[in-house]
This record gives C-alpha cells, sequence and structure tokens, in this order.
C-alpha cells in the first residue's frame, strides 16, 4: 500500500483590501486570479475598502494572497490587507456583487489621473470607435476625483449617472475580462459627454456652433473642420483666448508664441507677471522648450502629469514670448492629462499656455453659468462640454530639488491620495492658512489633504473653501473630535473654526503657523524628534502677536520652543511693505544706520522715494507706526533684492525673492558672514499652553551680511556674486545655528525652502557636518502643507497631552 499525500481540507478566508482599489481595476483582477487559481467565492466594493470571500485549498488560498499583492493593478494602491481564515462556507463559482454602500467610508477616493497609453491609441485610431473622441478612459485612467458624488465609487454616485450606457459600453462595462469592467466614466460617441464650441463674437455665450460628435477624418490628428475641436484649434491661431473646461475646471488657453495674445490674456485675467503654466503635445515638444532628463520625462509622462519646472531652453523649435514667464529661467511645462488636451495639442502642433480659468486669487471655475460669468471678459471662446464637474481641482505644480521632485502645489493627480500619518489619529480636521489654503481630514492613520484652494482673499474663494471642507466631510460621513487652525485670529479659516458646530465632546486647537510646517515635514518623513526645524517664510502669527518667518524651532510635533530667530526689522506700511520691498530695504538700513540712510540716493530702495515719502517712511519706522517687527526670511530676501536693484515693486508675493535666486551666481562659493549670538534678554512669557520660548535664544544677525554686501557694491562687484554671497551666509547660519544647539535632525521649511539655492545648499553643507536634513516632498513647503502639519500637530498633541503648541 501506498503512502499517497492526501489533500488538505478545503478552507475559507476573509479579505477586506483598503487604499486607493475602487476604479482602478481591482475587482476584476480579484475575478480573473480567483477564476485562475480555482477558488470559489466573491468579491465586492464597500465604503471601506474592496471585501473578498474565498472558498478552496489552502495552498491556493495562500497563493491567491501573495499574488494579490504583488500583481494588482497598476493604478491601486494597498494600504492596508486583513485576512481571516475560517471554516469553508460552501460557495460555488466566483461572482463579483453590488456595491455595499453600508459601514463607515475608509475606502480611498482616486485622484484624476492622466489618459493611459492603450486609450490614448484608440482615440488616435481611426478604425476605432473612439477615434477622436475627446472623454475616452477606462479603468487605468480617466476622471475620479473630479466626477465622485458619494462612496463607494459607483456610477450613479458620479456626475457620469446621467449618461446611459449604450449597448457597445454596456458590455464592456459588465464583461470582467474587459479593461473597463466597471469604468465608471465609460463613455463614447455614442452615449457619453460631449464636447461644444461657443465663440462670443458670434453672439455670445449661450450660442453654441458646431457639431457635438468628432466626424472621421483621414487623419487622426485634424479634427473636421466644423467639429468644435477644430474651430478652438482655429481660433487659437488666430491669437485668441480659448477658455477650454478640462477634467478639474477651465483653463485659459493662448498662443505662447505671442507676446501681444500673452498680453492680453495677462491684461484680461489680472495677472500681470505671475509666470504661465505650458502645455506640450508630448515630450518631444516640450524638450523643444525646456530641458527634459530621464527623472523629469518620467514625472511629465506619469499619470500625475503636474506642472514640471524645468529649464528653459532657448535654442528650441517654438520661440516662447518672454511675456509667459518674465526674466525666469525657468518654465513650468506639462503634457496632456485628458484626451480632449491630446487631440486639441495634435490640431495646432504647438504648445499652449494654460492656466488656470479664474481671475487672480479666485478659484477655477467648473460650471458653464460660473465660467460665464467670470471668464467672459477674458476668453474670447469657449470649449466646453456637458459632463458636470463635481468639484474643481485645480493642476498641480513640482520642481526637482535635492534630486527628487517635490510639490508646490497639491492638486490633480494627487489630491485627495493621503499622506499616511506616523500613528493612529482621532477624526481631525485642520482648515489650514490664509494663503494657499487647503484643508485636511484623517480618519484613522490617513491625513487626506485636499486639493489647492488658494488664497483666502475673496468671496469666491471662501466660498470653494467652505464647499471642500462639507465635500470632505460627506464623503467621509465624518465626525472631527478635533478641529486644528491657525494661531492668528483674523485668518478665515481661523474664524471658521470659531464658528463651526462641533459633535459633544469636541474641542479645537490652534496651531502657531511655523509649528505646522515644523510638524508637517516631520509627519511626512515619520521622524519622531527632537529635531531642529528651520522654518522660513514670508510671514505668520508669531506667540505675542508679533510676526515671525525666519524660526529655529527646537522639539517635536507635540510641542515646540523658539530657541533661535532672525534679527527683527520693521515692515514699514505692513502689508504694502509685502508688495513694495523698497520699503524693506529702507527699513534694514535704518536698523543698521540710522535715520542717515536717505542722503544715500545712490542706493535704488532709497531712489524709489520723494521727499515727502522718505518722510513718511521715517517717521513710521522709528515710532513704529503702522511698522511690525518681523523677523520673516522671506522679507529680508525681498530687502536684498531691492538693494540689488533687482525689485522695487511686486506684482505677486515672493517674486522679488525669486529674482535675488535666479541673479545668483551658482559657482560663487564665497559668503556674507552673519553674526549669531544671544539675545541677552528675558523672552516675552508664551500665553498659556502656547509655544514657549527660552529665556535666552540666538539670534541670526543679518546686519554685517548686509554691510558687507553693500561694501561690495560700492567696489563693482558683479550683483550675481553678491546675490550667491548672501545665499551662501544664510546657508552657513543655518549650519552654524545647528552645530551650536548640538541636532543632528534638521527639518526644513516654509516658502523660503522652494528656493533651490538655498534648500540644496543647506542640505549639502548639513549633511557634511554629519546631520539629517529633511525637507517636504509630498506636501508642499509652502502654506499649503500647513493643513497637514496642524494634523500632525494636533494628533501629536492627542498622545502627548503636555504638549505645548495649543492655545
Amino acid at each position: 500500500m501506498s503512502d499517497a499525500l492526501t489533500e488538505p481540507p478545503p478552507a475559507g478566508l476573509d479579505v477586506l483590501v483598503r487604499g486607493a482599489v475602487q476604479g482602478v481595476g481591482f475587482r476584476p483582477f480579484v475575478y480573473r486570479l480567483a477564476q485562475e487559481i480555482g477558488l470559489d467565492g466573491w468579491v465586492l466594493n464597500g465604503t471601506g475598502g474592496v471585501s473578498i470571500e474565498l472558498d478552496g485549498p489552502p495552498a491556493g488560498l495562500e497563493l491567491f494572497l501573495r499574488r494579490l499583492r504583488d500583481e494588482a493593478p497598476p493604478r491601486a494602491l494597498i494600504v492596508d490587507l486583513e485576512a481571516a481564515w475560517r471554516a469553508p462556507h460552501g460557495h460555488r463559482g466566483f461572482h463579483i456583487r453590488l456595491s455595499d454602500g453600508g459601514g463607515p467610508r475608509t475606502t480611498l477616493i482616486l485622484p484624476d489621473t492622466a489618459t493611459c497609453p492603450e486609450c490614448l491609441a484608440e482615440t488616435l485610431d481611426q478604425d476605432n470607435r473612439r477615434f477622436g473622441y475627446a472623454f475616452t478612459n477606462c479603468t487605468n485612467c480617466g476622471p475620479r476625483f473630479s466626477i465622485i458624488t458619494a462612496l463607494p465609487y459607483d456610477r450613479p454616485n458620479t456626475t457620469m449617472r446621467g449618461f446611459a450606457l449604450c449597448p457597445a459600453c454596456l458590455a464592456e462595462y459588465e464583461h470582467p475580462a474587459d479593461r473597463r469592467f466597471h469604468a465608471q466614466p465609460n463613455a463614447c460617441p455614442v452615449c457619453g459627454p460631449r464636447l461644444e464650441y461657443r465663440g462670443l463674437g458670434v453672439g455670445g455665450w449661450g450660442l453654441g456652433v458646431g457639431s457635438a460628435n468628432p466626424q472621421r477624418t483621414p487623419t487622426p490628428h485634424i479634427p473636421a473642420p466644423s467639429s468644435p475641436l477644430a474651430m478652438a484649434a482655429s481660433a487659437l491661431r488666430q491669437g485668441q483666448i480659448v477658455a477650454v473646461k478640462g477634467l478639474g475646471g477651465y483653463q485659459l488657453m493662448v498662443d505662447p508664441r505671442s507676446a501681444e495674445a500673452v498680453a492680453r490674456l495677462r491684461d484680461r485675467k489680472a495677472r500681470p507677471e505671475k509666470p504661465l503654466a505650458l502645455i506640450a503635445r508630448d515630450l518631444a515638444q516640450a524638450a523643444e522648450i525646456v530641458q527634459v532628463d530621464d527623472a523629469a520625462a518620467a514625472l511629465l509622462s506619469s499619470a500625475e502629469a503636474p506642472i514640471v519646472l524645468l529649464p528653459r531652453r532657448a535654442d528650441g523649435a517654438f520661440p516662447i514670448a518672454p511675456e509667459v514667464a518674465p526674466g525666469s529661467p525657468y518654465l513650468g511645462v506639462m503634457l496632456p492629462c485628458a484626451p480632449l488636451h491630446h487631440l486639441l495639442l495634435r490640431a495646432i502642433d504647438f504648445p499652449l499656455v494654460a492656466t488656470s480659468g479664474n481671475l487672480s486669487d479666485e478659484p477655477i471655475c467648473i460650471g458653464e453659468e460660473d465660467a460665464a460669468r467670470r471668464l467672459g471678459q477674458i476668453a474670447d471662446a469657449f470649449l466646453a462640454h456637458d459632463r458636470p464637474i463635481a468639484r474643481h481641482i485645480d493642476d498641480s505644480v513640482a520642481t526637482f530639488m535635492a534630486g527628487a521632485p517635490r510639490l508646490l502645489r497639491r492638486a490633480r493627480g494627487y489630491a485627495p491620495l493621503p499622506v499616511a500619518l506616523p500613528a493612529e489619529a482621532p477624526c481631525i480636521l485642520a482648515v489650514g492658512p490664509q494663503l494657499k489654503n487647503t484643508v485636511a481630514l484623517s480618519v484613522g492613520r490617513q491625513a487626506f489633504i485636499s486639493q489647492h484652494i488658494g488664497d483666502l482673499s475673496t468671496m469666491e474663494a471662501v466660498s470653494a473653501f467652505e464647499r471642500v471642507i462639507a465635500d470632505f466631510l460627506r464623503l467621509y460621513e465624518a465626525r472631527p473630535e478635533i478641529v486644528a487652525h491657525d494661531l492668528h485670529p483674523d485668518y478665515v479659516s481661523s474664524h471658521f473654526a470659531r464658528r463651526a458646530s462641533l459633535a459633544p465632546g469636541a474641542r479645537r486647537v490652534a496651531v502657531q503657523h511655523h509649528h505646522a510646517h515644523f510638524a508637517a515635514c516631520l509627519a511626512e518623513h515619520h521622524a519622531a524628534g527632537p529635531a531642529l526645524g528651520v522654518i522660513w517664510d514670508g510671514t505668520g502669527y508669531g506667540v505675542g502677536g508679533t510676526i515671525w518667518g525666519g524660526e529655529f524651532l527646537l522639539g517635536d510635533a507635540s510641542g515646540s520652543r523658539r530657541v533661535a530667530y532672525l534679527r527683527p526689522f520693521r515692515l514699514p506700511g505692513g502689508d504694502a511693505a509685502v508688495r513694495e520691498p523698497a520699503r524693506v530695504a529702507v527699513a534694514l538700513l535704518m536698523e543698521i544706520f540710522g535715520k542717515g540712510i536717505f542722503e544715500q540716493d545712490h542706493l535704488a530702495p532709497v531712489a524709489h522715494f520723494d521727499q515727502t515719502q522718505r518722510g513718511i517712511l521715517e517717521r513710521m519706522i522709528f515710532q513704529g507706526i503702522n511698522s511690525p517687527l518681523t523677523s520673516s526670511a522671506g522679507r529680508l530676501f525681498d530687502g536684498v533684492a531691492a538693494l540689488l536693484g533687482l525689485r522695487q515693486r511686486v506684482s505677486f508675493e515672493g517674486q522679488a525673492a525669486i529674482a535675488l535666486e535666479h541673479l545668483a551666481d551658482p559657482g560663487e562659493r564665497a559668503a556674507y558672514a552673519f553674526d549669531i549670538h544671544y539675545a541677552q534678554v528675558p523672552a516675552p512669557p508664551a500665553p498659556a499652553g502656547g509655544v514657549s520660548c527660552v529665556a535666552e535664544p540666538l539670534i541670526v544677525d543679518w546686519a554685517s551680511a548686509i554691510v558687507a554686501l553693500l561694501n561690495d557694491m560700492k567696489r563693482g562687484v558683479e550683483p550675481a556674486r553678491a546675490a550667491a554671497r548672501f545665499h551662501n551666509g544664510a546657508i552657513a547660519a543655518i549650519t552654524e545655528v545647528a552645530g551650536l544647539l548640538g541636532v543632528e535632525q534638521i527639518a526644513l521649511s516654509g516658502g523660503c525652502f522652494q528656493n533651490r539655492l538655498l534648500a540644496e545648499g543647506a542640505i549639502a553643507q548639513l549633511g557634511a557636518a554629519g546631520r539629517r536634513a529633511l525637507l517636504p516632498r509630498l506636501v508642499p513647503a509652502n502654506d499649503g502643507g500647513v493643513s497637514f502639519g496642524q494634523v500632525a500637530a494636533a494628533q501629536a498633541m492627542a498622545d502627548c497631552p503636555t504638549g505645548k503648541i495649543a492655545v
């Protein structure tokens, strides 16, 4: 009798997969995998993720678990996988069940992603039924966050619910082996959204012309002459401004080769000098206008498809008008993120300006009535469509710094994917700052960061801010236990937090602005501390009502103390000094030399003012009239730019400091010394629970650097070398403070660390000194990351009740 192996009895397995696993082809993947291994059971979408019940041999079930992670669809993101063994239920066959809408909302909503190669190929194939169709998509690409209205992610819970699938699309949608199985935005020219062209010159908004569906033409790159796409392309060739309804809202497009057309767009949009983004047909066309290496190519062509800041080419095939990005060695370029953009760029065969469809400081338009009202005086024509947009989503912006891509604006392609927190958190709603606002919501260990909202300085922006909060709370059915907000009492977001209705037992937490930057950087890197936070930015409300901006904070996410800061100086006129760096330069000079500086007419910022203005400024600064003290690094860099004659007045915040960075000679090694000494005065007491200050913090005194710069100017040293020496001095000061304090871990954050020269120089010097420097990557270093920092700080405080950042 042989000793034949006995087959082990069948077993059962329950699996819950959490993460970005809905709308990515995950259920058909599970279906095919179970069929291939020979398992029985079912799979369904739920509000908490994807649930799977399986019966089969234990070896097959174990193989299923291994392959589930290893072979998941490309757009899937498995955050957590729970598997529990049980007795078999006696399932027969494997089935995909209808979605379950019950339970807590913890599944991840996918961001909108760029057109995949398969869908693009179909769109450009004249023998394909989707040839020339501007809304082609599948489970690997297309709109997600911009169309979802509720969880779970099913077609009735999206803005596609009004488009009944034709028989061909329905067959794709229902076939588990098809890549469009349960692709919720699935559509074709027969049953899906349609384009419409509206030219204001032929009667105004509301009189549309052009066919709603594309016609077959001899080549895939040229639409029919009467189609909306062809009419929009014709308008762009003629130098007109066309408002194009994209994935997350309208974009304003114009020919970047025409200085006159770009100037007209700037005038109408009230954006006189801030750089405008470009969209190129493909990598080859992008490489004609900017320098594209392998890393840049990978980021440009990624599913996120952000705007990427890259060095401009002077010798490319497309001469970009200087008005697109005045004075900047960089251009912001992106590739098409939707079939509509692919078709439009192929129809004209040259790059386009593609900037947000709004007036400056307003959110982008998403609806036709809103676009008609707000863009009617900007655009000459509209290329619209009838797929509703559930929420506005700007284009994301990224740059390369210290060998890695860094987000400057987190929006399309990234929002609302969460950033993992170091530990489990209570439900926290963080309402962010006043400028570059985002909001954040914690669910478990995940912090969901909203799309970019912008500056809360207009009624439209405030309305968008309130809609985003309501949207997040509704989608996740969240009841915040904590509402975190900025310490500044007059921010719109702070007012909202104070008047928000809270559940019983919920509380409000005020997080100091720079501590939020510090906590965000630590939390993104899962760094526990202690650490030194070098937090340099424009301005933020400090302890005791002062204006901070050049801070060195020692501690961790739960609390920090101010151990060093830049020497304070006056901001004559407050916000007026932000718009007029000449005021900052005069204040710096008067801090060093006193009243005699107004006799120095050879200095550009002094010459900027007439005698009457000089007298007013002198009284304001010396008497402290509407001239608050600040330690702002951003304003210090502005003032130095004014001293070097770069900008005496700016049209957007940071413009002068950016000019100083771009001027600096990267080959210069000399540095202006900053004097570092103890304050030698008692620090003001912190309010109850506020950020504590050491009794005698270090002062990082810039006066000696300014004097050295002025002496170099007298000697005729080139401004580019002087600008570099100032940067080098600031970098050396950061390294010296870290050495004096003996801290090994340094978090660099705040808007000033968008400055590549400053950030990379600090990382290099700190590394050479044996210290570990952390720089934000997935969360912007600017104020777009403050909401995440508020969540991280509030969470750390909940774990550590003695934390010192709440008031």
